[in-house]
Parts: structure tokens; C-alpha cells; sequence
């Protein structure tokens, strides 16, 4: 059964919200209102509705989500509601247990909503609560920052097996942080970018944790995303309601979701007489292409990657398969991954330029893919983009789940 993108919203990836005053009920509500103007449905169409979020419990002491979405309209009040975790691929569970609802012939619109208020605490306590999605007392243990010094240990990994530039690292950072400039929802689209700010000098790019510096580093915000799925019944009754063509309302094409044991170091380990670092994450991607009736990365016209880091942005351009194993290089010096190339890379500016809100962003990759191939990306659209995909991750590459969207 077809699942169908109706529509949705995203918060402002650069307010702080506890600066405004305000709490995750107030972030995750300004999502789901906006999804419901967006698609000018009533709250009280909703069948049902799933929420990902990471650490609410950690960073406002909340959880019992699925309550907040219930308490944000009359209409809401009984809705049926779950609330689902896989670190940073939070979100895309969350979209998974809607479709499959929905492919089930349980609900005929569904609510995905993504969420995560991580600006109310200083820095170190961020970095702190965010390293529980590796191991708790089994890695990273002697470390300051654990995500940083996780995603080094994987380029320390690329540059044994295969070597590694500097500047192709540079070259994920950059893309990022360009296409951000465009987005007006972008947490960097302000910025003044300098070639310096890319370089090896302390002053303007300062090492983070091993091989990173801080131009390597997904930026965490406050953030919400929503987006509402729809069976093909209710795509069409509501498509002939507003007089909209149905074959130009997005649609899931396909999917992908693999999960991986939780020690990076096993990880490493298993793949080291493999032609991929994480064999798993290349899994993922086939087994979406496999279900879209696509058959490479080449059949899509953009892609919304999780580039929490530039190596996970670098090692994911990797097993896309647009060069040989283990060597990503050209696409990353000729072109093809920039706005305007074969094959953008996270037109949204990603998570270096846009920002990470970890439990909502999976779900703002689908919704920027929705955009994307509907028309309706405004600054940031792809010219004639038909078929788009994402790669979320959660963990050090512990959760993958890949959407293929298209009209």
C-alpha cells in the first residue's frame, strides 16, 4: 500500500526557546499547528499520531510525549499516540511505525511529529546527555566530548584502511554551510563564511576531539518537525477536496532500516574484510532503492544525508556507491554533490548548516524531501527534482533508516 505525504512544517532551526521562555510542549506545538495550516486539515481528521524524540527526559525532564501532543488542541484529547527513540534516527522510527500503520489499514492519516529542545542546557551538559546513545560504561569512557571523539575514531578508520584528505572532509563542511546560507529556517543562515573558519588554525577552527574541529560539527538546536501521512484513499479524497492532481502529492517510494550491536568498535571490526566501513548503512540504502524499483543513488535526484560530523557525511557519500569503495573523492572535487550537481547533498544545509535537533531530524529530512520533489522547496528547491532520498542515523551508525520520496 502507498503511503502519502500530505504536507507539513518545521520550526526555526535558530531560536532558543528556553531564551523565549518556553518549553518542549511549546517547540513540538508550533510543529504540529504549522503541519495542520500547511495541509489545511483540522486536528480532528487525525487517526492517530507518533512522535520521536532522543532525551526529553534528560534535557526538560519530560517525557510522555504522546500526552503532550494530546494536550496541545481539544481535538487531540484521545487521539492514539506513541512516543519513539533511536537516538538521532528518532525521528525516521517514529515515521516508520505511521507508515506501517497506515499500511496495515489501522488509520488513514497519521501525524509523524519530531522533536527536541537541547539549547536549556550549557554545552557540556548537551555533550553529556548526548553520549548515552553510545554504550554507557563500555566506550568512550576517558573522552571530554563523546560524539566527536566516536565519529574521529572514524576517520582515524578511513585513513588507515583507504587514506583520507583533509579537504574532502572541508569539502562536506562547506557544501553544508553554502546551502544554509538559503534556508531560511537554517541555524547558520546568518553566518559570515571565511575560507579560514575551514582551516588548521586553533584561532578560527579549534580541534574539537582528535581529527575534528569545530567546522566539522553538526550544530544541536532546538527544533521541531511534523508531517502528515495519508493511505492513497485519503490522499485522493483530500487531493479532489483542494483540487490538487493526486501524481503531484509526494508519496513513499520506498524504505530502508537496519540496526547495527552498539560498540563502534565492533562495528569496525566485522567490516575491516568488507569493501564498506559499515556494510550495514550500504544495506540500508539497496534495500530502499531495491523497494522504490530504483537500482542506484544515481535514480534519485538529491539526497538529505545525517552528517552529524563531516566524516559521517564523507562516509555515507562513500557507500552510496557514486565511486569505488572506500574512495568517495570525485564526487566530493567535481561537483556533483553541490547545489546545482548530478546529486545535491542536503539542500536544507544539513546537519553542519541547518542544525540537528536530534529526535526531529529525521523527520525534517522527509519533509525537505517532500518539498523538494512537490516544487514547493522555495529557496532551496532542485530544479526538477522528481525522486529524493534521505539517510538518517542514530548512534555511530548504530540505527539507519533511508526514505525514497517521489511524485
Amino acid at each position: 500500500m502507498t503511503v502519502w505525504v500530505l504536507g507539513g512544517a518545521q520550526t526555526d532551526f535558530a531560536r532558543n526557546y528556553a531564551r523565549e521562555g518556553h518549553g518542549v510542549d511549546v517547540l513540538l506545538g508550533d510543529a504540529v499547528r504549522g503541519a495542520l495550516e500547511a495541509t489545511t486539515l483540522e486536528a480532528s481528521a487525525l487517526d492517530a499520531a507518533h512522535v520521536g524524540n532522543f532525551t526529553a527526559e534528560l534535557f526538560c525532564r519530560q517525557g510522555q510525549l504522546g500526552g503532550v501532543i494530546a494536550s496541545l488542541h481539544p481535538d487531540l484529547e484521545g487521539l492514539p499516540t506513541a512516543r519513539h527513540e533511536a537516538a538521532c534516527a528518532s525521528g525516521s522510527v517514529a515515521a516508520l511505525a505511521a507508515t506501517a500503520e497506515i499500511e496495515a489499514g489501522r488509520y488513514d492519516l497519521v501525524l509523524v511529529a519530531g522533536v527536541e529542545q537541547m539549547r536549556n542546557v550549557p554545552g557540556d551538559i548537551a555533550a553529556d546527555y548526548l553520549g548515552c546513545a553510545a554504550w554507557t560504561g563500555r566506550e568512550a569512557q576517558d573522552v571530554t566530548y563523546v560524539w566527536p571523539a566516536l565519529f574521529s575514531r572514524v576517520a582515524e578508520e578511513y585513513d588507515a584502511r583507504f587514506g583520507l584528505d583533509r579537504a574532502h572532509l572541508v569539502e562536506v563542511s562547506r557544501i553544508d554551510l553554502e546551502n544554509a546560507q538559503r534556508n531560511p529556517r537554517a541555524q547558520t543562515r546568518k553566518w559570515a563564511l571565511s575560507d579560514a573558519m575551514y582551516g588548521e588554525n586553533d584561532e578560527h577552527n579549534a580541534v574539537v576531539e582528535g581529527l575534528l574541529r569545530r567546522q566539522d560539527c553538526g550544530r544541536i538546536t532546538d527544533g521541531a518537525a511534523a508531517v502528515i501521512l495519508a493511505s492513497e484513499a485519503a490522499a485522493s479524497a483530500w487531493a479532489a477536496a483542494r483540487g490538487i492532481a493526486l501524481e503531484t502529492v509526494p508519496r513513499i517510494l520506498g524504505w530502508g532500516h537496519r540496526t547495527a550491536p552498539m560498540e563502534l568498535e565492533r562495528k569496525l571490526a566485522a567490516s575491516r574484510e568488507g569493501p564498506y566501513v559499515f556494510p550495514h548503512l550500504r544495506g540500508t540504502l539497496e534495500d530502499a532503492w531495491r523497494r522504490a524499483s530504483l537500482t542506484s543513488a544515481t535514480d534519485v535526484d538529491l539526497i538529505e544525508v545525517h552528517d552529524c560530523f563531516s566524516i559521517t557525511g564523507y562516509s555515507i557519500v562513500d557507500h552510496l556507491g557514486l565511486a569505488p569503495p572506500g574512495d568517495p573523492r570525485r564526487p566530493l572535487e567535481d561537483g556533483t554533490l553541490r547545489f546545482g550537481g548530478a546529486l545535491p547533498m542536503n539542500p536544507s544545509g544539513g546537519l553542519i548548516g541547518l542544525g540537528h535537533p536530534v529526535g526531529a531530524t529525521g523527520v525534517r529530512m522527509l519533509l525537505d524531501c517532500a518539498e523538494q520533489v512537490r516544487g514547493t522547496a522555495g529557496p532551496t528547491q532542485v530544479e526538477g527534482a522528481r525522486r529524493a532520498q534521505t539517510l538518517n542515523i542514530g548512534g555511530s551508525a548504530t540505527t539507519s533508516v533511508s526514505f525514497v520520496v517521489g511524485v
